[in-house]
């Protein structure tokens, strides 16, 4: 078997029982014993009552762009999944809104005053797009405890430590008081960079402080980010990429970068949210377990498995088995892409509207955008078979969003339901590889030594195994969607 992720089981009653292998679920459909409840993931649905035996575990590693899911039953993985996040997409978006907002009061075309002495924030308060990565993880461990007989949770509660990921070497008073202690910017800048144009190299001229990664293409206000830059060097550069404002001078851009920070967004939207996520959790009634980042990442090595999102949630807590087999497990690629926005008109660039309003109803022929289909067009120009999120429109000619191109002038009369619109887009991953590990001889070693560093080095316990397969026998690619649940039905 290729791939052995599981199938989600309903009972008659839409009660969660024991997930199975593909290879039963596929006879229980073909014995009409059962039918498809939902595509993403895959779930059949009984037509008799039946029983869980079996306990399962929810498995987290949150992340700012990607979070890992995984469900285990003992040893064995049921389920894989890495879920994307849209919060820097939100971001934009606020940000898009708060400026076209001020544009249009500057010009005194909008009669609202802005509001921001009788608003109050309530305790515990977190952005949007901090918020949606919670929600997310939220909306996904209550599907799967309505999909599974989840007994309990085991989440990576990580603290990043800022300071030290920017300076691993910082200590003492430095890293108690940091490092603008008893400075201002400005003068902390001139004497980091010794009153020195940072591009030009020159001195005893008025200077700017530059944005190094400009604000409008997403920089932040950090002092990293924050370089010396005499007057006609920062006018020259503009809102320039440092790439391509240094295109001639590579050892400059790459003498520059070694002195700069990396930026922290995503460090910092992972310790925000990580409490907040917790009081979630603990708010579904199951006991919820954490664990380090350095437990995950020594159970990792341990067993001998590759590094990615999902892999990482399998490994997360005291909880995980001391054998775990994830070869030919496959996740699925979830993609957080919302409902859509609440703006009647879209406006230009000025803040004036420019679309017509857009119409109250949002399902058209039974159809709503958002929507995987299937569309098998027999006839015209467009003869084939197209799989893919839908963008309904009255007329009736719905654009289809494949994995490759957007498909437009597609009828609804072609376009068959494969799941209904739930906010997310699918696909699948890779396969995953795993190393064996033997750990006869020289795990009591390991754990003897006083050497902290040396319970990440496996390379004397891993030997590479080579799959042996048959003469004929092909590896079978998936193509994401294509309206088959890993192509086993």
């Amino acid at each position: 078997m290729l791939n052995r992720n599981s199938v989600f089981v309903l009972d008659t009653n839409k009660n969660p029982c024991d997930p199975i292998h593909p290879g039963k679920a596929r006879k229980l459909l073909s014995q009409n014993k059962a039918a498809v409840f939902r595509q993403y993931p895959f779930t059949i649905i009984l037509k008799e009552v039946s029983k869980p035996t079996k306990k399962y575990r929810i498995k987290i590693d949150p992340g700012a762009k990607f979070t890992g899911l995984a469900l285990l039953s003992k040893a064995n993985i049921v389920w894989c999944a890495e879920l994307e996040h849209r919060g820097f997409q939100i971001t934009e978006a606020l940000t898009k809104r708060r400026t076209l907002r001020t544009t249009r009061r500057n010009r005194k075309t909008r009669y609202r005053k802005a509001r921001f002495l009788n608003r109050k924030r309530p305790k515990g308060w977190l952005p949007p797009s901090l918020m949606s990565r919670v929600f997310n993880i939220e909306s996904w461990v209550k599907k799967l405890c309505r999909l599974a007989p989840v007994s309990a949770i085991s989440m990576e509660l990580v603290r990043f430590d800022t300071q030290k990921m920017v300076n691993p070497e910082i200590s003492g008073t430095e890293y108690q008081q940091g490092e603008l202690m008893g400075y201002e910017v400005r003068q902390y800048l001139l004497e980091k960079f010794n009153r020195t144009c940072v591009y030009c190299g020159a001195k005893e001229v008025p200077f700017n402080l530059d944005h190094f990664h400009p604000k409008s293409k997403g920089g932040s206000n950090r002092v990293s980010n924050l370089v010396l830059s005499c007057v006609p060097c920062n006018q020259n550069k503009d809102n320039q990429l440092p790439a391509d404002f240094l295109s001639d001078k590579p050892k400059l851009l790459a003498l520059i970068e070694n002195q700069r920070k990396k930026p922290l967004a995503d460090t910092a939207a992972v310790n925000t949210t990580r409490w907040k996520l917790k009081e979630v959790l603990e708010s579904s009634g199951l006991p919820v377990e954490v664990g380090s980042g350095r437990l995950t990442k020594y159970n990792r090595k341990r067993l001998g498995i590759s590094k990615s999102h999902w892999s990482d949630a399998a490994c997360v807590g005291v909880s995980t088995p001391n054998t775990l087999n994830i070869q030919n497990y496959q996740p699925l690629l979830i993609k957080a892409m919302g409902h859509g926005s609440r703006q009647m008109v879209k406006p230009d660039k000025y803040g004036f509207p420019r679309t017509s309003p857009k119409l109250r109803q949002k399902s058209f022929y039974g159809f709503q955008t958002g929507d995987i289909v299937k569309a098998v067009v027999t006839k015209g120009k467009k003869i084939g078979t197209y799989v893919g999120r839908v963008a309904v429109r009255k007329t009736g000619s719905f654009n289809i969003k494949t994995k490759t191109e957007t498909v437009q002038g597609i009828s609804h009369k072609y376009c068959k339901h494969l799941h209904k619109s739930d906010g997310y887009t699918y696909s699948f991953g890779e396969l995953v590889k795993q190393k064996t590990v033997n750990f006869v001889q020289k795990v009591g070693q390991v754990l003897d030594t006083p050497v902290q560093l040396s319970l990440f080095d496996i390379s004397e316990l891993t030997t590479e195994t080579k799959s042996q397969t048959k003469r004929g026998q092909h590896t079978k690619k998936f193509d994401g969607l294509d309206g088959e649940q890993l192509s086993l039905f």
